[in-house]
């Protein structure tokens, strides 16, 4: 996927540039608890305010239900940016005074509108609401990698209204980062998948088991294969209707020659909780009434003697419930290993990002994807929706 246009190649100087960003933040009372989105954002924002674009921002927060302003938004870019960042705080979106408003901009400006997910049509990708973003643009581009996957009125919709479209510096990054560490990755090449579910990850180990030398496989999806190895898991995450897939992705791998490596101990307790008390068993004698919250440290010595000669690694979710301290400790050893490594290393986003940065070793790792659902269909070989539009303009 290598898009034709790129802000290198288009002359934005006295044009209005609607920007689709991933300012999709987490907040806890209406405050911004992680800025990663919104730092990742400015190389972009920069370069567009440099070359005498007037910046229009869009972007969705939270689910459509939420009904979250992105206010606080405009606060920490203003902050970012070193200029004031003006928020259109229009629950339309679009209306005749964010028209005007556009209209009154000067080279270099940027405002920042109401969350895109206010109007209804935004995530059925209606016309309407498409063709009212496209009214305040000259030019549109996306950097919001993050909702790449979804076809919606401001990452598909709107490019057909507006007559010059481009990527950006960070989509860009993404997918050269994802592409390259997938189609010509130095080797060996691990990738260490985590997180809750089988479910979600399925059709990448698939993808992943071609190519490939290790998998490690940890977090809750870890139980359904314990199962399929016919161990008991107690009150563990488990999907039981997933047990034969996870049978056929241990002899999948098995015939491939590719080394999958699974929890041999893992630490249980009999409540899920921050401070409740656990111990750590054999991954293959987890008793009735407990449950699996992390790998335990065999397998984190397993799991890091894996990736010492490692020399591309893509890692997509935790090995445990890391945001108690008590279960955070096969994700952090895993996140030290990462940081030590001469190798390329590639955090997949979604829970996984959210671990390295909190952990403190974000800035040590080669990418960090902003897009966890998007990359996961990247990584499958999907066409991203987000993408494709601004590539067939």
């Amino acid at each position: 996927m290598n898009p034709k246009k790129t802000i290198n190649n288009i002359n934005v100087k006295g044009k209005r540039v609607l920007v689709r960003c991933d300012f999709n933040v987490p907040l806890q009372d209406g405050k911004i608890t992680d800025e990663n989105r919104i730092i990742a954002a400015l190389p972009t924002l920069k370069k567009l305010i440099a070359d005498g674009g007037r910046l229009i921002l869009c972007s969705h927060l939270g689910k459509p239900k939420d009904r979250a302003s992105l206010a606080p938004v405009a606060v920490a870019l203003s902050a970012q940016l070193g200029q004031d960042v003006k928020f259109l705080a229009d629950d339309a979106v679009i209306s005749p005074a964010v028209q005007t408003a556009v209209g009154e901009m000067k080279d270099g400006d940027v405002v920042l509108l109401q969350n895109t997910r206010f109007r209804e049509e935004e995530t059925k990708n209606e016309a309407t609401f498409s063709k009212e973003l496209a009214s305040v643009a000259d030019i549109y581009v996306n950097d919001a990698f993050g909702t790449a996957h979804r076809a919606h009125c401001s990452t598909v919709g709107v490019t057909e209204f507006v007559k010059e479209s481009a990527v950006v510096f960070l989509m860009e990054k993404e997918l050269q980062f994802l592409g390259n560490a997938v189609e010509n990755p130095v080797r060996p090449f691990v990738a260490i998948l985590g997180g809750a579910k089988v479910s979600d990850k399925l059709p990448v180990i698939n993808k992943l088991l071609d190519k490939v030398d290790k998998l490690i496989i940890g977090g809750g999806m870890a139980y359904t294969f314990f199962a399929a190895q016919g161990h008991g898991v107690g009150t563990s995450l488990l999907e039981a209707h997933l047990i034969e897939d996870a049978k056929n992705v241990m002899a999948k791998a098995k015939e491939k020659g590719i080394e999958l490596l699974l929890p041999i101990d893992t630490v249980v307790a009999q409540e899920f909780g921050r401070d409740v008390d656990f111990k750590t068993v054999p991954s293959s004698a987890i008793e009735d009434g407990w449950m699996g919250l992390d790998i335990g440290e065999k397998s984190r010595e397993l799991f890091t003697d894996a990736l010492k000669d490692a020399k591309t690694v893509i890692w997509n979710g935790p090995m445990g419930v890391f945001e108690f301290p008590n279960f955070a400790k096969g994700t952090l050893a895993l996140a030290q290993e990462l940081a030590t490594l001469d190798a390329t290393t590639i955090i997949g986003g979604g829970d996984s990002a959210a671990a390295v940065n909190q952990l403190g070793y974000g800035d040590k790792m080669s990418h960090i994807s902003t897009g966890g659902g998007a990359s996961l269909e990247f990584l499958e070989g999907k066409e991203l929706p987000g993408v494709v539009a601004v590539q067939d303009r």
